[in-house]
């Protein structure tokens, strides 16, 4: 039966609450009969949880999240589905695991990562063997909280014993992941930067995702220097694209927000590249996007009720190869600049033409 569409947020975000008003959706609690749900995922997560929540969805329910998002946007989980994937290609010697010369490496795109403290021996064994820049990550943080690099041993010692006996008891409530840095960035003026481009999900099974269309570059605001000599890995303004760490800086242009939009990008790189390879990379990028969710689609839940929008990171280098940093279950709607506005905006919109009937006004 058709009725007024209501919705409950958790977070008051301009461009959710407009999309739902302009549509003439009534504003109600989490208590009330909501037919749209737009939550956090640690609310999301008690909504389903059995052992402390008896709450059951009815058919005219839908949430912004599906309940074990963490198999896709947790970093150790991430890495852990697509190795498992891609040792599946290779045992059934899939055709798309291939590259042209027949070796399986089509399915490289994620840097050489480890877990830890798990795969710490693993680690030294990997970096006796090819030393270099690598980064340190949180698995269960996001907005660049609690990144460092490293580019000698000692440092990562000297974190693995405060990890043992820790002065700080913080230390030991995190898993980290520790990638190889992606040392020759793809550059634009001397500067760093990375493609936040977002991904629909309406079903893991069957699979059905939309790619947006619209998505953004991020700039670090100081410039990046190869040279190991003269590089300083501590100065994140270089090295972190994450809008929340470079409005720490001095450099950091509250105007543009240090942000280019993927159209501006690709103009730029055609004009100094070439359509052809320009091509290529975002096909690339599509084909990385594809191989992530099909990674994760036989562990992820098929409930029905659930929807969910990702925030897909990914760095380029200087030979135009994509690699995926992380993905994001809860990607920032706040809204630095007039052109963020206009495009998150839009983001909302085309998220709910696709998750709601045409008419928009029943579920």
């Amino acid at each position: 039966m058709n009725h007024q569409m209501t919705f409950c947020v958790d977070t008051e975000r301009s461009v959710l609450i407009e999309n739902f008003e302009k549509r003439g959706w009534i504003h109600v609690g989490p208590e009330d009969g909501w037919n749209f749900y737009w939550t956090n995922v640690n609310t999301c997560r008690n909504l389903f949880n059995t052992e402390t929540n008896n709450y059951t969805m009815t058919d005219n329910q839908i949430i912004n999240h599906f309940p074990n998002h963490y198999e896709l946007c947790r970093k150790d989980l991430l890495m852990r589905n697509v190795r498992r994937y891609r040792r599946e290609m290779q045992k059934t010697k899939s055709a798309v695991a291939k590259c042209i010369s027949g070796k399986f490496v089509y399915l490289d795109f994620i840097p050489t990562t480890f877990v830890l403290p798990t795969d710490y021996h693993l680690f030294l064994e990997e970096y006796s063997k090819n030393p270099s820049t690598w980064i340190m990550k949180p698995c269960g943080k996001s907005q660049g909280a609690g990144i460092f690099l490293i580019d000698k041993l000692s440092q990562l010692k000297k974190w693995a014993k405060e990890k043992k006996y820790p002065k700080n008891s913080a230390i030991t409530k995190n898993t980290y992941i520790i990638s190889r840095y992606i040392e020759n960035p793809l550059l634009i003026c001397g500067k760093k930067f990375d493609l936040r481009l977002y991904v629909l999900v309406t079903s893991f099974q069957p699979l059905k995702a939309y790619q947006f269309k619209f998505g953004f570059c991020r700039f670090c605001s100081v410039k990046y220097k190869y040279d190991s000599q003269v590089s300083d890995i501590n100065c994140l303004f270089a090295h972190l694209t994450n809008v929340s760490v470079q409005k720490q800086g001095n450099d950091y242009n509250c105007i543009h927000g240090g942000k280019w939009s993927t159209e501006n990008l690709k103009l730029y790189l055609a004009g100094i590249r070439g359509e052809k390879l320009v091509k290529k990379l975002f096909d690339d990028i599509s084909h990385i996007i594809l191989h992530s969710l099909k990674a994760v689609r036989n562990v992820m839940s098929r409930d029905k009720h659930c929807f969910e929008c990702y925030g897909y990171d990914i760095i380029v280098d200087e030979k135009l190869k994509p690699w995926l940093i992380e993905v994001n279950s809860s990607p920032s709607l706040t809204c630095t600049t007039v052109s963020d506005r206009l495009l998150k905006s839009k983001l909302i919109d085309s998220i709910l033409s696709v998750v709601l009937p045409p008419s928009g006004t029943s579920v």
